[in-house]
């Protein structure tokens, strides 16, 4: 009898366990919240899906760099002298999302835990293990960005992708495009878009009415290569004779503008005030999970990967009236330098 009360016992705490695993709410679960009238409350965007920004939320990698390296990063990121794209520049915070996307690291730039993540990728594309971002550490991740980009690709080998039919695009809805402009896209193209951005909108990161907003999608090659002959600089560092936009996959994004400044002023202190904004932030870490690569140089510009580009023609059988290999002038000057880093498959 004695065993058979045990057995019964153990068998009524076995139900008892079961019912609390099933039914009590558990920490990963959310428990039924009411309001003050005793209705229930919604759940949070952040109890229905994981948050959207795929960076890591902490900086990951604290352990130490190299003595000294996290100091050098955190000055130089302000005062680095160089010319990464072909023009002289002063720091290189412009790139530091990029930079620490690269790595793998949520890590300010300035701290030891971007300058280990640093190393560790010098390290594994044979250069020197200092942990100090410089010149020749950039130039080593430029064509890795670039080449994420089936555009540069096709470019590289000398051909001009082909353009699709007008009657072929998509177009976007007048709220989707930016200052009035009629915005085509190719359809796919299109609902990648609005994809991505009502994401960014759950994602609370467009502050501004005009954030995301599309001001240049398909380009004519013909009225392209009118403007090249008119502004005799198409072979420089933000203008090409073979337009990424002539795809009808590029798009061109109100990120945000410095004061004084357009959406798609490439002035240094534009394109920084673009790089802080936290729309920049999410995109640098999310877009490409709806198929869009950025240039880099330019916060606004972006590509969507997921159709194959139209078969192309010979770069080189394009007309070639206003390809002067020109970049822009120093701010502050009014001198054009010679195009030395970006050439024709950097640029949009």
């Amino acid at each position: 009898m004695r065993l058979l009360l045990w057995g019964l016992g153990v068998l009524v705490l076995a139900i008892g366990a079961f019912w609390l695993w099933v039914v009590w709410p558990s920490g990963g679960e959310r428990s039924e919240r009411r309001g003050p009238n005793g209705a229930p409350e919604a759940p949070t965007v952040a109890e229905i899906a994981p948050p959207l920004v795929a960076a890591p939320a902490l900086c990951v990698g604290r352990e130490a760099g190299a003595p000294g390296a996290a100091a050098a990063n955190a000055a130089s990121l302000s005062t680095l002298a160089w010319a990464p794209f072909g023009k002289p520049e002063i720091g290189w915070e412009i790139y530091a999302l990029r930079i620490a996307a690269e790595l793998g690291t949520s890590c300010a730039a300035g701290s030891d835990g971007f300058a280990a993540a640093l190393a560790r990728w010098q390290a594994a594309n044979r250069l020197p293990r200092t942990g100090v971002m410089d010149a020749a550490t950039f130039a080593a991740m430029l064509p890795r960005w670039h080449l994420s980009r089936p555009f540069v690709r096709l470019n590289r080998d000398g051909i001009c992708p082909g353009a699709p039919a007008e009657d072929a695009l998509a177009m976007a809805r007048p709220e989707e495009g930016h200052g009035g402009k009629t915005i085509q896209l190719r359809p796919a193209a299109l609902e990648a878009y609005r994809w991505m951005a009502a994401e960014a909108r759950a994602a609370g990161v467009l502050h501004r009415p005009e954030a995301l907003r599309i001001y240049s999608g398909f380009r004519a090659p013909d009225a392209d290569a009118q403007r090249c002959a008119r502004d005799r600089n198409c072979q420089g560092l933000t203008r090409t004779i073979c337009s990424a936009h002539r795809t009808g996959l590029a798009v061109d994004l109100f990120i945000d503008t410095a004061p004084g400044f357009g959406p798609d002023s490439s002035a240094d202190a534009n394109r920084l005030a673009m790089a802080r904004s936290p729309l920049y932030r999410w995109m640098v870490w999310n877009a490409g999970r709806f198929g869009f690569v950025n240039y880099v140089y330019e916060p606004w510009h972006w590509e969507w990967t997921g159709e194959p580009l139209l078969p192309g023609t010979p770069i080189a059988s394009l007309s070639q009236d206003g390809a002067e290999r020109l970049t822009e002038p120093a701010e502050g000057s009014t001198a054009r330098t010679p195009d030395a880093a970006s050439g024709a498959r950097s640029r949009r």
